[in-house]
């Protein structure tokens, strides 16, 4: 389906703008849009029924709630396809499921094909221990988890991405996050778990949370206080609109390509590469990542999607002209086209994880 000028106004917005919790976040689009706020929920609507939008979700800071890591495993070629497919469809704790080839065969790593997100929640597992579960299962000889150390740019926004320069960045560095571990209570898990779900047709409504509240027996109000004091201690993310962008349908949203890219920086220069390459408003993801000694020990690894292919390479081009010119030698990096990806948020709610393990751990 072609996206409208009206859709693509409202996604701008929509897809990810709205950072932290809003009571009311169709409002909040709707004013930022400066569209009546049925027009939004009707768009939305539309889009989300007839796919062009594959879900939509108040996220979470998942970092700050669950042990997690970017995993690239090393599978057999000729099970390459039912590793990706028993991942996405058995494990709710793998996110992303993505095969990936480099663009040099011979650079460090070309051989770990299949990456995932993943998530374990907390004192359940280890990212290490389950890894070593989900082996058994899809037949990898390998795996190599890349933890986050610090974070620069998260934020999918592919429409508002999709007419980018090469080079376009912001004036000034991101500031480097790094994920913390708060202290919840049981009640504030409960809200969090009903608020990361993806939100029914029915709940496209002005005041979405109202059923969500009741059905943990709290008030609209009481609920709506606790996820707003969540939000000021970080572990809400924004409230988003996901393209379907893995199935092709939507033109003019700049989701044609992906690539993953990697760089490999001097000791001590990872904060500053990280903000330089965070600062390029095409990188949907950019992360210092660690344990990257098996991809020629690149720290910085981040995601550019582009309507073409040769546009995701202009990106690199640009991004990398630009860390010459700050003056951060850049001793290794590569880039890892993506094939094929499904994309679905890690579960993090350790009863699920208990279910899981019984099934599948032994």
């Amino acid at each position: 389906m072609t996206l409208t000028p009206v859709d693509l106004q409202i996604l701008a917005i929509a897809e990810d703008r709205l950072s932290g919790f809003h009571a009311r976040p169709f409002d909040e689009i709707a004013r930022r849009c400066e569209l009546p706020v049925e027009t939004v929920l009707d768009r939305l609507r539309t889009l989300l029924a007839n796919g062009s939008v594959r879900r939509i979700r108040q996220t979470l800071l998942s970092t700050s709630l669950a042990d997690g890591a970017l995993v690239a495993w090393q599978v057999p070629e000729n099970k390459l396809e039912s590793a990706w497919s028993w991942l996405k469809e058995n494990d709710p704790f793998t996110g992303h499921v993505v095969l990936r080839s480099c663009d040099n065969p011979q650079a460090p790593g070309a051989d770990y094909r299949l990456w995932t997100t993943l998530k374990v929640p907390v004192g359940s597992n280890s990212v290490e221990g389950h890894c070593r579960l989900l082996m058994q299962h899809i037949g990898a000889t390998d795996f190599a988890p890349l933890p986050v150390v610090g974070m620069f740019a998260l934020g999918v926004g592919h429409v508002r991405r999709a007419k980018l320069r090469p080079g376009d960045k912001t004036d000034t560095q991101p500031r480097m996050q790094c994920p913390t571990r708060p202290q919840l209570s049981e009640q504030d898990w409960q809200v969090l778990m009903v608020l990361k779900e993806s939100l029914q047709p029915q709940e496209l409504v002005r005041e979405p949370w109202v059923g969500r509240a009741k059905s943990i027996g709290l008030t609209h109000e009481e609920f709506c206080a606790i996820a707003k004091d969540l939000d000021t201690r970080r572990v809400i993310g924004r409230f988003a609109t996901f393209l379907n962008h893995t199935g092709g349908s939507n033109k003019h949203s700049g989701t044609g390509a992906a690539g993953l890219f990697h760089w490999a920086v001097p000791q001590g220069m990872e904060d500053r590469a990280g903000a330089e390459c965070g600062r390029h408003i095409c990188m949907t993801h950019c992360y210092w990542r660690s344990g990257g000694e098996k991809f020629g020990g690149a720290q910085i690894m981040g995601v550019v999607h582009s309507p073409t292919w040769e546009g995701v390479l202009e990106h690199k081009a640009a991004i990398d002209s630009h860390l010459a010119a700050c003056g951060i030698p850049v001793l290794h990096t590569a880039i890892f086209r993506s094939e094929k990806a499904i994309i679905n948020p890690s579960e993090i709610d350790p009863v699920r994880y208990a279910a899981w393990l019984q099934r599948y751990g032994n």
